[in-house]
């Protein structure tokens, strides 16, 4: 993958050059294009052309009308039909490299085999998903619940190990020791949340010891809230035009009230008082399943701006008053909150940070209902927490209006 983004990056600054006759706007026009590319996850669908194709249009659309207005405010120079030349080439030509590239050069990369220390029944369906998701590239040959007789004899034909289940690893403790200069030694933590970007909950019970440490030592970042700050500040400026407008149009259709209040639970299980313009007519809620004939009551404004997500909008100003973040769980309802909580194992860990406008599982997985979808919801959740940076906050930015397009709004 860092393969095709440095390739891509190269077409992208020659093209680019086309442009400008100076070398430094090229680089910066083309780091802005190439930022819009992932921001549409261009380079995770090289194997499908056409969705390639299509994923490269808008993001090179949205990375062109960006650089048009930054050369607009700060009078750059620029020529618009070399920049219509350079996308409609480009929409094209990088997917068909980057095409050629996953079916030559990636398809030869080796298979990795392990020898699994763990048993086969508790971790097949988990291995063979990952399995999947890397297409081949990690395979689980053969499974060992180890005696020291038993691991010698069998990790002669392996190279690497794979450490699925660390009570069992404490039985071959001498004989890892005198292979770790020769063989590769993974865990399942780290492949895990390597390739499937979430914490599973089987392996966060297995290896409960590890992730503790991390979950006891959450401190949120000033340079977090400093970011809040900022981007709460340009999203209040920028929507509320859009805002009012929005707010008219929901009291002529329906009346009072244009926000809709709620009580959501927030950090630590601190109750917080969520707003939202109010997209549904006003009815009675069950509140055994609050969603339920939710498409019903959906306002005709309400349908774009929940699929615009400019009903949350209003949240900037919850941000900026440090109830919520940018970038974190999302915040629920007290209802699925009480559901869910007794019945998903570190279902609490998800709420040692604020709530988020956006975030991991909202970009990663769909709305959830049931108790199964809200254990796999959680696991995304529980990635974030863990791996969370000011980084990570940046790509699931970039990466929401890739879900804003591509998906279906919230609901």
């Amino acid at each position: 993958m860092n393969l095709l983004i440095l390739l891509n990056y190269i077409l992208i600054v020659f093209s680019s050059a086309l442009l400008t006759e100076q070398i430094l706007q090229a680089f910066v026009y083309s780091g802005i294009i190439l930022c819009a590319l992932y921001a549409f996850r261009f380079c995770e669908y090289i194997d499908d052309l056409r969705e390639s194709i299509i994923r490269s249009a808008v993001g090179i659309l949205s990375g062109s009308l960006f650089i048009l207005l930054v050369c607009k405010l700060f009078k750059g120079s620029y020529c618009s039909w070399k920049l219509a030349i350079l996308m409609v080439t480009l929409s094209v030509v990088l997917p068909v490299v980057n095409y050629i590239v996953a079916k030559t050069l990636l398809k030869k990369r080796n298979t990795i085999k392990y020898l699994v220390v763990g048993n086969r029944e508790e971790l097949f369906p988990l291995l063979k998903e990952i399995e999947e998701e890397s297409k081949g590239r990690y395979q689980f040959v053969d499974y060992i619940n180890p005696s020291p007789v038993a691991f010698k004899e069998k990790v002669k034909h392996f190279d690497n190990i794979l450490i699925a289940d660390p009570k069992l690893e404490g039985n071959i403790q001498e004989e890892l020791e005198q292979i770790k200069q020769s063989h590769k030694i993974e865990y399942l933590p780290n492949l895990a949340e390597k390739v499937l970007k979430r914490i599973p909950l089987e392996v966060m019970k297995n290896f409960e010891e590890y992730y503790k440490v991390y979950f006891d030592n959450i401190q949120e970042s000033p340079a977090k809230r400093v970011m809040d700050i900022v981007f709460s500040l340009i999203g209040l400026v920028v929507y509320s035009p859009v805002i009012l407008i929005s707010a008219v149009w929901i009291l002529i259709e329906d009346g009072p009230p244009v926000l809709f209040r709620q009580p959501r639970v927030g950090k630590n299980e601190k109750i917080f008082e969520m707003v939202k313009l109010r997209s549904l007519r006003n009815a009675q809620i069950d509140p055994t399943n609050p969603n339920k004939d939710i498409e019903q009551r959906v306002l005709k404004i309400g349908k774009f701006i929940r699929k615009t997500r400019i009903d949350e909008s209003i949240q900037f100003w919850l941000i900026l008053k440090g109830k919520m973040s940018l970038v974190g769980p999302r915040p629920e309802m007290i209802e699925y909150h009480e559901m869910m909580k007794p019945h998903i194992p570190y279902y609490t860990y998800r709420l040692l940070v604020k709530p988020g406008l956006t975030g991991w599982a909202q970009i990663n997985y769909k709305h959830s209902s049931t108790l199964e979808e809200y254990k796999i919801k959680t696991e995304y959740d529980l990635y974030y927490v863990k791996n969370r940076t000011i980084f990570m906050d940046l790509k699931i930015l970039l990466l929401t209006f890739e879900t804003l397009i591509f998906r279906k709004g919230a609901k």
